[in-house]
């Protein structure tokens, strides 16, 4: 993903509130089934750290190998992540070049 496209994926996510809480449960299958149902709904999703704080990055991390999703920001307890939707026909988020 290119600069360009993080910017812009990062401005359509400012008015977005977070889709998926992480909190006391830590990071279980249902929360990954649920951010894979997010981002198959909505492509572009935040995703809240209420517990862990410290361990976000390694966390975030987790959820990108597993989800194939990418990281387009992780700013303070909150991280946006982005995965293009398999049809075409479908898609929300038209990328720029």
């Amino acid at each position: 993903m290119s600069k360009r496209q993080r910017n812009y994926l990062r401005a359509m996510a400012n008015p977005l509130k977070p889709n998926v809480l992480l909190g006391k449960q830590g990071l279980t299958e249902q929360v990954l089934d649920k951010i894979g149902r997010e981002l198959d709904a909505h492509e572009l999703i935040k995703v809240r750290f209420l517990e862990f704080k410290d361990e976000r990055k390694q966390l975030t991390e987790t959820i990108l190998e597993e989800t194939g999703c990418a990281l387009v920001s992780l700013i303070g307890h909150v991280a946006t992540l982005y995965r293009e939707q398999a049809d075409p026909e479908r898609r929300l988020i038209v990328l720029p070049e």
